[in-house]
C-alpha cells in the first residue's frame, strides 16, 4: 500500500524501490513511506461520522475508515480533503482517511500482525436470516483475523441496536483465546466508546427512535509463549 497518498502530511522524503511481482518485466516503482503506520480502523465506516469525530482528538494518530461501498468510499475521501483545507492552520484531520475494501476478504492485505491499537464495529449489517449469518462481520474466522492485525492490549470496540446481532458478536469474541471482555467500568470511563455512542449516523438514527444500543468491548491478550 502507498500510504502516502491517503496521509500526505505523514509523508517521508524517502523512497524505496518495490518490485511488482506481477509485471513480467519486472520494473519498479517507488512507493513513499510514511512515518508511522495506521493504527485505528473503522470497518464499515459509512459516511465516516465516527472518524471525523475521533480524528481531533487523536491528532497524531492515523485513523481509517474502510468501506465497501464505492460512493460512500468517495463521500468520506472528499470530506477528509475539506476539512483538512478548512483546518490548514492547525493541521487537524491529516490524521484520517478512508478506502474502499471488503475487509471480510482482505482485512490482513491493509495491515501487518500487531499493527492495530482500536478496531471498531459500528452498527453492521445484522444479517437476520440465518443462512445470512455467515455474512456477519463478526465469526470465529475473522475474529482470528482481528486477532492477527491487532495488538496485545489493543481494543476491538462493537456497537449494535439488535440484540441479536450483540448476543452473536459477544459470544464469538468471549469463545475467541486472543480476546477477553472488558468490564462495564472500563467502558463508561472510555472516551472512544462514548463517540462511538453518538457520533455514527446510524447511532443519531437510534438516538431519535428511542431505541436501545448495545455496547461490548474486547481486549487483545498477549499470545501464549511457545512451548
Amino acid at each position: 500500500m502507498d500510504w502516502s497518498q491517503h496521509f500526505p502530511a505523514f509523508a517521508v522524503a524517502k523512497a524505496v524501490s518495490s518490485t511488482d511481482a506481477l509485471d513480467n518485466d519486472h520494473e519498479h516503482e517507488h512507493i513513499q513511506q510514511i512515518s508511522q503506520q495506521v493504527a485505528v480502523a473503522d470497518i464499515g465506516c459509512g459516511f465516516g461520522g465516527l472518524l471525523f469525530a475521533l480524528a481531533p482528538k487523536m491528532p497524531k494518530t492515523l485513523i481509517l475508515g474502510l468501506e465497501i461501498r464505492t460512493s460512500v468510499t468517495e463521500f468520506v475521501q472528499e470530506k477528509a480533503k475539506a476539512l483538512r483545507n478548512q483546518n490548514g492552520d492547525s493541521g487537524l484531520y491529516q490524521n484520517v482517511s478512508c478506502i474502499r475494501a471488503n475487509t471480510m476478504k482482505f482485512l490482513p492485505n491493509f495491515f501487518k500482525k500487531g499493527q492495530l491499537e482500536k478496531i471498531f464495529l459500528c452498527f453492521p449489517d445484522p444479517h437476520f436470516k440465518a443462512r445470512k449469518h455467515k455474512a456477519r462481520i463478526v465469526s470465529t474466522t475473522l475474529a482470528s483475523e482481528y486477532a492477527y492485525v491487532m495488538r496485545p492490549g489493543g481494543n476491538v470496540y462493537t456497537i449494535t441496536d439488535v440484540e441479536d446481532l450483540h448476543l452473536w458478536m459477544t459470544e464469538h469474541f468471549e469463545a475467541h483465546p486472543s480476546f477477553e471482555r472488558v468490564s462495564d467500568e472500563d467502558i463508561d470511563n472510555d472516551e472512544c466508546v462514548r463517540t462511538m455512542r453518538t457520533e455514527t449516523e446510524e447511532g443519531k438514527k437510534v438516538e431519535r427512535n428511542n431505541g436501545t444500543k448495545y455496547v461490548v468491548v474486547f481486549r487483545r491478550l498477549e499470545d501464549p509463549p511457545w512451548p
